[in-house]
This record gives C-alpha cells, structure tokens and sequence, in this order.
C-alpha cells in the first residue's frame, strides 16, 4: 500500500458512505476507505501514513471557471486591486516602474481596478496613464478584464485615430471631438491585443507553473480554465503546445479542463479540423468545452440586458454576437460533439444563449450534453426554469456577491435584482450547479466562495443578515459546488469529486470542520494539504 491518510474527520461527498475516518491508496487510486483501525490493517513495510490529527478532509477542490494562465501572467504584471482613485493607480504603476525597462517592444500592464471604488467613479483615460510615460505604451484592465485603458502611446502603436472604425461587439471611446480616450470595451479589446508582443513557450510554460502553485496551496486540485484568450498567448496551438509539454515533462501539478475560447467560426473550424473535441487528452490536460464570450460585466455596465440599466438609462450594454452568430457557432459545436460553456451575465443574452442551444438540440437531438452558461447573474424565473428544462449546467461564481451586493440594485434596479444571483433556487429546481472563482478577476481562493454562497455577505461580514438570505446555499450545497458538481460539469463524476472506491484519490484537508463552525468563520479556513494522486503536492508550514 502507498500511502494511508488515517484519524481524520473526512467528509467524502459520497452519498452512499459520507464520513469515514482513514483512505487507503494505491497508484494514485482509493482502494479502501473507512474506520482507521480497518484501513491500516493494510500497512506494509513501504506503507507511508498520514496522521490527520482529526482534521477535515474532503475532495480536492475543483475550480469550475477560472483564467489560469491569465492568471500566471498577471503575476507579473501590477496588481490594481485596491486602488481608492486614479492617483492611486498613477502611484502604483510608477512603483512598478522602479528599476524595470520598458520599451514599444515591452509594454506596461496591469489590472484590478474598479472605478466604483473611486469618489467620483469615472474611468481612467489616456491622459492619466500619459502622467506615468508616454516613451513605452501601458495597457491597464478593469478587474473584470472586459475594459482597458492605454495611453497614447500605445495608441500610436496601434493606429488608432479619430478615423479609426468602431468594431462589431466592442467600443472605443471618444471625446467630443472624436478623439479616443484610451478606452477600450468588450471585442475592441482585440484592438490593443493584437500589438502586444507574445511571450516564448517557455514564458508561458513559466506562468502555468506559477499560477497553479498557488492554487495547491488554496486546496485546489484542479481547474477548469479559459486560456486561449489570454494576452500572453493568442494562439491557442501555443497555449495546448505548453500544457502538453509540462504533462510529458511531468511538471503538470494540477488537473486541467480547458475551456477553448474560440470568438469566431474561422478559429472554431481550424479547432475542429486539428482533431481537438471535449474529452480529448489524459487526467491532467484535457479539452474541455467550446468557451464563447457573449456579453461583458456588471461592473463596467456592457452586460446585456433587456431593459436599459437603471443608472445609465442610455445602455443596455453590449452583446458580442447577433442571435444568427451565435446559433451558427453553438450548432457546429453541437455537431461536432464538443461541449460549449457561454459566458452570460445579462439577461438578454442568457435568453440569446438558451435559445442557441435549444435550437441546436431540435436540429440534432444529443444526449448528456453537458452545455453550460457561465456567471449566470441576471435571471428571472423563466430563465431559472429554461436551465433545468434544458439541462443546462449553471457554472455560478459565488465569491462574486462580495463586490456585486454593493451594485446590482444600483445596476439593474430592486425587482430585477430579487430574481437574479438566485442560487437556491436553482438548487430546488435541480440545477446542475458548479462553482468556481473567475480569478483573476476573483481571488483563486476557495473557502471565500463557500463563505459567500452560504452567508450571502461580503467579506466584511455586511449586511449581518445576508443579502437577499433566502438564497443562501447550505455547507453541503456550496461544497458540492466545488466538487462533485464542477466534476460532472467536466463529464468527470466517476473519476473525481468524491472520495470513493476507484476515484482518484485527490484530497484537500482543512484546518476546521467548516459543517460545524460558525459560517462567518468559514472564509478564514486555513489549507493544511493538498493531494493529488494520493501524493501531498501541498502542506502548510507549521
């Protein structure tokens, strides 16, 4: 026997055997679970044990949504989260600046801001970045990542005048005279994309590494991730050509579920006709679903609503794709057997969304497709009910609440918002539910999202009640969010999510039993390990 994990207070998120007290593993699989006294009667002369001391363990974490590589290049990058004004982002960038060179060959960049942060919660503009230098450009992202703000430099790096066209699903934003401000929205994002030099292979092999170090020490064992569209990579052969590469290397550490961003029919074709379809690869790199970006954020008002926002009544925001785009693109993903996961925070484009994949389905009946909608914020009923009705999976990022609560009713006004984040609800409704971070835009921290599903406050403990309390999730909800539902989200379910016979054995032990503390403490849960394959891949220093 390998290795036996024995004395703890293990939750296995197994209906049929939900508490046991010692796993035993063999090559990387459970092959015995139950009272500690009966697993180590299967010690040996090469048997490692694991003492839990009656700590928690439950099923590694799983991230339904995150932006990993994103996130790894971010770390090299300025942190903006925080920043109180524009000053505040000056001060930080020039901070940044100290003791670096940066040229038109080597640009500036950054993300986390937020405006509503600001007093007088305007956006940067080119003119304030212009403080910092106009000698290399600088490219600073909305926390959400669906707005950036450059300076004139990169301006003129980019050829972009006052004569420059808009671009279908995106916004560039221009004084009175017609003369960009430096900031960019949605697709217009491609505009300054497409001028950033792209890091080597080996660069971003680097960033992959980075990014999932971290996310062992949050207990995470694994990701499901939206790479291709990260600035340090456009091509996304590059992105699949790393991934593999650490995999052959053995340096992969975590589980990957990719989920392929593929904007338009060009690339999706050139996807398809390489071979690439969900469920191709091994247990530590495999294609996930066909990712597609339909609208923008709250936050920076350019998700699609129905109805104008209650507080820029000018705006519905912005829709990517037109109805026929999009049911173009799902029905060829449909087709083809690959999975598709549809960015939507606004309603109206969660209705564009449910009407694609339904329409798909009348046109070639599948089963177990596994077709998701990612973020799914703005609902009403009808759109809760449109979910279950076409087994949809509802990939929720419940960490959102501590930002969004502070909004949402300034956003979209009272009665829209008393249907929206409604996770409860889906729940009684029989949603298939996954959850996950969105980091970067989002901490990779999971015990902060089972804090905010299940107490509904943000991480100040505001309001003392709950926002909206009746949506609250119970322990167990939240925590089956975070493995067995994003496990099934990723066709997984039999191979991970629980700690059962025959599953891998991937753990994450905690430093308190978060069924019976109190909820408020939960966000505050410290990691003591992580294992992956029966091997501890992480343990806090003691």
């Amino acid at each position: 026997m390998d290795r036996i994990f024995y004395n703890g207070n293990i939750v296995t998120m197994d209906e049929e055997n939900p508490k046991v007290e010692a796993v035993a593993v063999q090559n990387g699989r459970i092959v015995m679970l139950g009272k500690s006294v009966d697993v180590m009667a299967l010690k040996d002369q090469h048997t490692e044990m694991v003492n839990l001391e009656n700590k928690m363990m439950v099923p590694g974490f799983n991230d339904s949504h995150m932006h990993l590589l994103h996130f790894g290049a971010s770390l090299q990058q300025i942190d903006l989260s925080g920043t109180a004004s524009i000053e505040d982002i000056l001060q930080r960038c020039r901070d940044f600046a100290e003791g670096k060179s940066f040229s038109l060959n080597r640009w500036m960049e950054g993300r986390g801001w937020n405006q509503d942060y600001f007093t007088n919660h305007r956006f940067p503009t080119r003119y304030d970045l212009d403080q910092i230098s106009t000698e290399y450009p600088i490219r600073l992202a909305r926390v959400c990542g669906h707005v950036a703000i450059v300076n004139s430099t990169a301006l003129e790096v980019m050829g972009i005048t006052k004569d420059t066209p808009q671009i279908l699903g995106g916004h560039f934003d221009v004084d009175e005279s017609g003369e960009p401000l430096g900031i960019f929205r949605e697709n217009a994002l491609q505009l300054i994309d497409a001028h950033i030099p792209e890091p080597k292979l080996e660069d971003i092999k680097q960033m992959i590494l980075d990014a999932a170090a971290l996310a062992l020490k949050q207990g995470i064992t694994s990701v499901q991730t939206d790479d291709f569209g990260a600035l340090a990579a456009k091509d996304f052969e590059k992105v699949i050509q790393a991934y593999k590469a650490l995999q052959a290397e053995g340096r992969l550490p975590i589980r990957i579920y990719e989920q392929c961003l593929l904007p338009n029919l060009e690339d999706l074709k050139r996807f398809l006709k390489l071979g690439y379809c969900t469920g191709k690869g091994d247990e530590f790199f495999k294609i996930g679903p066909l990712k597609l970006l339909c609208d923008g954020s709250l936050g920076a008002r350019t998700a699609y609503l129905r109805e104008p926002y209650a507080d820029a009544p000018e705006t519905c925001g912005i829709s990517v794709y037109t109805q026929d785009e999009l049911d173009q693109l799902v029905l060829i993903a449909h087709n083809a057997g690959l999975q598709v996961a549809i960015h939507c925070i606004g309603d109206r484009v969660m209705d564009m969304a449910f009407n694609s994949i339904e329409k798909a389905q009348k046109i070639n009946p599948r089963k177990n497709t596994r077709h998701g909608i990612i973020h799914c914020q703005i609902t009403d009923e009808v759109l809760l009910n449109r979910y279950k009705e076409l087994e949809v999976i509802a990939h929720i990022q419940p960490i959102f609440i501590h930002y969004d609560l502070h909004m949402v009713e300034q956003r979209i006004g009272k009665e829209r918002a008393k249907t929206s984040y409604n996770w409860r609800t889906m729940v009684e409704k029989g949603v298939y539910v996954a959850c996950g971070s969105d980091c970067p835009v989002e901490p990779l921290d999971v015990m902060p999202g089972i804090y905010a599903a299940v107490t509904r406050k943000d991480l100040n403990g505001y309001p003392p009640s709950g926002w909206m309390p009746e949506q609250r999730l119970t322990v167990q909800q939240a925590l089956h969010g975070f493995t067995m539902g994003a496990a099934y989200a990723s066709f997984e379910e039999d191979f991970k999510g629980s700690i059962s016979l025959g599953k891998a054995a991937d753990f994450t032990v905690l430093s308190e039993d978060i069924f019976t503390i109190d909820p408020d403490q939960l966000k505050d849960v410290e990691v003591l390990m992580t294992i992956i394959n029966g091997e501890i891949k992480y343990k806090k220093d003691v």
